[in-house]
């Protein structure tokens, strides 16, 4: 039986696996480098916008982002997840230069949803791209590792850039858009520098040997037929929608209210969120600290009940027991991001339109957290703050169990086993694909964990 937490990560990846690992955490870095996020809102009402100006763009900017997905993961399987990552570099360069150039609510309203249309292009290709090419190159036990230092790489960028706006700002107002158009245009050369893979024509040779068309609908016609005939696949986006959800809706409309419920004053703000980014960056760069004891699908499952139990337990304590659950928080966000991204890759068929597959996950994950954000909104409004931490956490640890179940009944493993009429159904293949186990592995430098 193969190990399911090997003690090394395999083989030593090619030069060129490492030159598209190396690519790729330079495009998420450089990509993802918003240098006006901490500062839009106070931007925004320089330039003469409303308060409810603002907030209707952010509702817009939600909308169109759901809506964008739908067609840009296809996009990404017909012309290629490189060619798409690279559409996505232009977008975002263009969006970000839109309000030096319109400080006004049209401005402000393209650059959004130009924003969205940029982060669509790129949400699905860019884990597509990276999985597929790993696995060209015999380095699929990489990828793990891979995914989480981009995403921790990208955190560290803004820690390290962020406190810098504000001394910028006073040299010019609009140096922050500025500099993240330079970063977008910089990853573009990342994306211009990525390899071709084979795999980016793989969709044109399927449509081929089937002797079909090539059109967006007959991909989203497969993808659908994906998700239909893969209820493990189904299950495990869900499973992820519990952590998407619950660390969007803390980072971004819980952050203040629970540090402003117990006297943290704003001053405060920005050096919490810098030690909750660190946190969550060094949990992203070393996913496989989780240790072996239990499967990749289980992890998640356990993470987002710590997820809940550590949101709500900010209800609890003093101020400092506040910041240290707010940081444990995104620790535990850190970890788990990269482990469900690898089981819903893995989940997914080799002749299956992956992109398309990852944004329908990135749809349902949005949908659901645009409802909890407007339940959040109410139980603010009705300053019930406490109730909705804990509700939040009753509610997660329900559901979670409940869904884990389902998980070990449908489990790939499982279910060939049983038609096979063999023994084997006791191995937990359930943590990945059908066609093989997630390894996901040790740090080379620990002692092997038991």
């Amino acid at each position: 039986m193969p190990a399911l937490w090997p003690s090394s990560p395999g083989p030593v990846p090619t030069p060129a696996a490492r030159r598209i690992i190396r690519l790729n955490n330079g495009f998420q870095l450089l990509f993802n480098l918003l240098w006006w996020m901490p500062v839009f809102y106070a931007y925004q009402r320089d330039a003469g916008l409303s308060d409810g100006q603002i907030f209707g763009i952010q509702s817009i900017y939600y909308i169109a982002f759901c809506l964008f997905e739908i067609p840009t993961g296809a996009i990404a399987d017909r012309i290629g997840a490189r060619n798409c990552l690279r559409a996505g570099a232009v977008v975002m360069t263009a969006a970000n230069l839109t309000p030096v150039l319109a400080p006004s609510y049209t401005g402000f309203l393209v650059h959004f949803l130009a924003i969205a249309a940029g982060r669509s292009l790129t949400s699905g290709a860019a884990s597509a791209y990276l999985y597929d090419g790993l696995r060209a190159e015999k380095a699929d036990a990489h990828y793990l590792r891979a995914e989480g230092t981009a995403r921790a790489l990208g955190l560290a960028a803004k820690v390290v850039c962020w406190p810098l706006v504000g001394p910028l700002m006073v040299l010019a107002p609009q140096t922050p858009y500025v500099l993240s158009a330079a970063s977008a245009a910089a990853s573009l050369g990342c994306a211009l520098a990525l390899p071709r893979l084979a795999a980016d024509g793989a969709g044109t040779g399927r449509r081929a040997r089937t002797g079909r068309g090539g059109t967006l609908l007959r991909d989203a016609g497969a993808a659908w037929h994906t998700l239909r005939s893969s209820p493990w696949l189904v299950l495990l986006m869900v499973q992820g929608v519990a952590v998407f959800t619950l660390s969007r809706i803390c980072q971004v409309n819980l952050f203040q209210p629970v540090l402003l419920e117990h006297g943290i004053g704003e001053g405060a703000h920005g050096g919490v969120l810098a030690a909750m980014t660190v946190a969550e960056a060094v949990a992203s760069a070393r996913p496989q600290w989780l240790g072996r004891r239990l499967p990749p699908a289980v992890w998640v499952s356990v993470l987002s009940v710590a997820l809940a139990a550590t949101l709500a337990g900010t209800a609890l304590g003093g101020p400092w027991a506040v910041v240290g659950l707010l940081c444990a928080f995104a620790a535990i966000t850190g970890f788990v991001y990269p482990v469900q991204r690898k089981l819903v890759n893995d989940a997914i068929p080799a002749d299956a339109p992956r992109a398309t597959l990852l944004s329908v996950e990135s749809i349902v994950d949005r949908g659901v957290c645009a409802v909890a954000a407007v339940a959040a909104g109410a139980y603010l409004a009705a300053g019930r703050l406490d109730a909705l931490l804990w509700h939040s956490a009753a509610v997660t640890c329900v559901l979670i169990p409940v869904l884990h179940v389902c998980l070990h009944r449908t489990r790939p493993g499982r279910v060939r086993a049983g038609a096979r009429g063999t023994g084997a159904g006791r191995r937990d293949a359930g943590v990945g694909a059908p066609e093989e186990p997630v390894a996901l592995p040790v740090d080379e430098g620990a002692a092997p964990r038991t």
